[in-house]
């Protein structure tokens, strides 16, 4: 086990280097921070009364107590939670929800919802006319995705501790992808009665495959390759946003 740990070890730190060395190829832009920039321009267009986060649990990407009501939303809770939100929900993204809010937004969390037609309905009906929302959404055709859901989540948690230590008590949850891609995604909330939907793709996520350098650099190249030549499908994630009209025809379209 020391072996295997020494050799893990220097696989990342190798692969550190390279990305220190050389960020244009082996560096990810942050789809954390383009995520906070459209978050906090909606914030000073719509000067939200109430700001729904769903799959935050205890980290949140904003503050309570800067102007508006802050809703949590997740399937489980932590001490921390009542602390954090101002208001607390434990259910699923895909049951109805009693809130009203003037935006939604979540991180990382959609690729992990079973059905995420019942969840773009119930964000539909969540948010007030003129609402807005943005997500960040893991693409399930990038090397890794694909990669996950054949290991499955009870050897991932095995391998965790192991292949990325750092994402201890973070990651590890059931992922199923279901409609997370950037094309399936803007359609499904198009058809959910959303509008001006704009999706951005990010291309990086090699770093999950830092443990063993050779698949490292595979994945980066192809990534790089995907970028160039604006294959989205390959993407390794997106940022995608939408709006309720101020006038719907009706209040969340049913099941397709």
């Amino acid at each position: 086990m020391v072996i295997v740990k020494t050799f893990i070890s220097w696989n990342r730190n190798a692969a550190a280097w390279l990305e220190r060395q050389f960020p244009g190829i082996f560096g990810a832009p942050s789809y954390k921070a383009e995520l906070e920039r459209r978050i906090a321009h909606d914030i000073e267009r719509l000067r939200p009364s109430a700001i729904l986060e769903a799959g935050g649990i205890d980290r949140p990407l904003l503050e309570r107590g800067i102007g508006f009501i802050y809703i949590g939303l997740d399937i489980e809770e932590r001490p921390d939670c009542y602390n954090i939100y101002d208001r607390f929900l434990v259910q699923s993204i895909e049951q109805p929800i009693d809130v009203e809010a003037d935006m939604l937004i979540s991180i990382t969390l959609m690729e992990h919802v079973p059905d995420n037609r019942a969840a773009a309905r119930a964000m539909y009906l969540a948010l007030r006319p003129g609402g807005a929302m943005h997500h960040y959404i893991p693409s399930k055709w990038h090397p890794y995705s694909m990669a996950l859901r054949l290991v499955g989540p009870v050897l991932q948690k095995r391998l965790i501790p192991h292949l990325r230590p750092s994402a201890v008590g973070v990651t590890g949850y059931p992922a199923f992808f279901d409609h997370c891609s950037p094309s399936d995604m803007a359609k499904l909330f198009r058809e959910q009665g959303f509008e001006q939907v704009d999706v951005m793709s990010f291309y990086r996520a090699s770093d999950y495959f830092a443990f063993l350098l050779p698949a490292y650099l595979f994945v980066a190249l192809f990534e790089n390759l995907c970028a160039v030549r604006n294959w989205r499908f390959f993407c390794s994630g997106f940022v995608i946003s939408a709006t309720k009209p101020l006038t719907s025809k009706s209040e969340g379209m049913l099941p397709c």
